[in-house]
């Protein structure tokens, strides 16, 4: 398939493009490599899948060096225009929307670039995807979006209506334009709700990032909570082996789907959400020792008041993934932490 792939200097666009690639699909990579977190970190993964630091240039198509059947584009999906002139000139069968401002606690300090870069270019995305449309419009949404939530596990079945951040609120808004479009223009919609994804190559603004660099350089750590939190944390693989399982079977109405009693997960609309997630909640402290152990380092923890924005616990519910797609995450924390300290401490070497 031909496939256009946005924010693949990003943790999970690049691992996603490095398999599709391998599988033998056709890439074009996106990006704007914003200045969110480091940037060296972001060319260093376009490097990775062969796209060259000095060629990177605004608005100019790379060929990758590595493989034939990859090529990168520097450009914002805030650009409407360009990106419509892209999709146009390509005809791409599938969008996997990756791009967003990511951070919960940034966006209660730089609200602005939420409404742009998860608003804004989410629309866009819809729109080129009417005008030129694909076989199946797959995205990123957020195990945020469950906010004030305290059934556990979380279930794509239940109402989320309460957010407490505005990145989460981003991502609700984006599952509910994803529904419009779906409903209006009949195209296959699928939103995935990520839950804490680690890994090689990962984002340093994460808290497992922020934690092993501390740590491993004998700074002391914040741990919010006083450390009394719980997170599905899960692997980049099982992410990228769900999301790509997903994106090969395009969203379909549910013919049971009842009015009278709406369930926000699917529609008569060509429209699905589903949580992906491990599936098994890990208390933050046993994370926390698991990277030590990883270092052989003790940490020095500051125990902090909870965060404005940030939840408690997070669990997946990942019951229709499985049911649906057979989805069965496999890395465990202890082996998933030990690959990431492995390639922090090769890549910071």
């Amino acid at each position: 398939m031909k496939i256009l792939i946005t924010g693949t200097a990003g943790f999970v666009g690049f691992h996603l493009a490095e398999k599709l690639i391998e599988q033998g699909h056709d890439i074009v990579g996106i990006d704007n490599i914003n200045d969110y977190y480091d940037q060296e970190l972001k060319f260093a993964r376009l490097a990775e899948s062969g796209i060259a630091k000095e060629k990177v240039k605004w608005h100019c198509e790379i060929g990758s060096s590595k493989h034939p059947n990859y090529r990168f584009i520097r450009m914002s999906v805030e650009s409407k225009g360009e990106l419509m002139s892209l999709c146009s000139r390509e005809r791409f069968d599938v969008i996997v929307h990756l791009a967003a401002q990511a951070g919960v606690r940034y966006s209660i300090t730089n609200p602005d670039s939420y409404a742009q870069s998860n608003l804004v270019s989410f629309l866009n995305i819809l729109e080129v995807s009417r005008h030129n449309p694909v076989k199946h419009l797959v995205y990123a949404s957020s195990s945020s979006v469950y906010g004030l939530n305290a059934s556990m596990p979380f279930s794509e079945h239940d109402n989320v209506d309460h957010p407490v951040s505005l990145y989460a609120a981003s991502k609700k808004a984006n599952e509910l334009m994803a529904h419009t479009y779906s409903h209006l223009y009949k195209i296959p919609t699928t939103g995935l709700r990520f839950f804490t994804v680690y890994g090689p190559w990962g984002r340093p603004d994460m808290a497992y990032f922020l934690f092993t660099d501390a740590i491993s350089k004998g700074k002391p750590i914040k741990v919010f909570n006083n450390g009394k939190m719980k997170r599905d944390f899960t692997y980049i693989d099982d992410i990228v082996t769900g999301i790509i399982s997903v994106m090969e079977k395009p969203a379909e109405p549910d013919k049971n789907w009842d009015a009278q009693k709406p369930d926000p997960s699917c529609s008569t609309a060509p429209y699905r959400i589903y949580n992906i997630g491990n599936n098994k909640p890990v208390e933050l402290m046993s994370f926390i020792k698991e990277i030590e152990k990883n270092l052989n380092k003790k940490a020095v923890i500051n125990f902090m008041e909870m965060q404005a924005g940030d939840v408690t616990e997070t669990w997946a519910n990942v019951d229709d993934l499985i049911n649906d797609f057979n989805y069965k995450p496999e890395t465990t924390v202890e082996s998933g932490l030990n690959e990431f300290v492995k390639w922090y401490s090769e890549y910071y070497s």
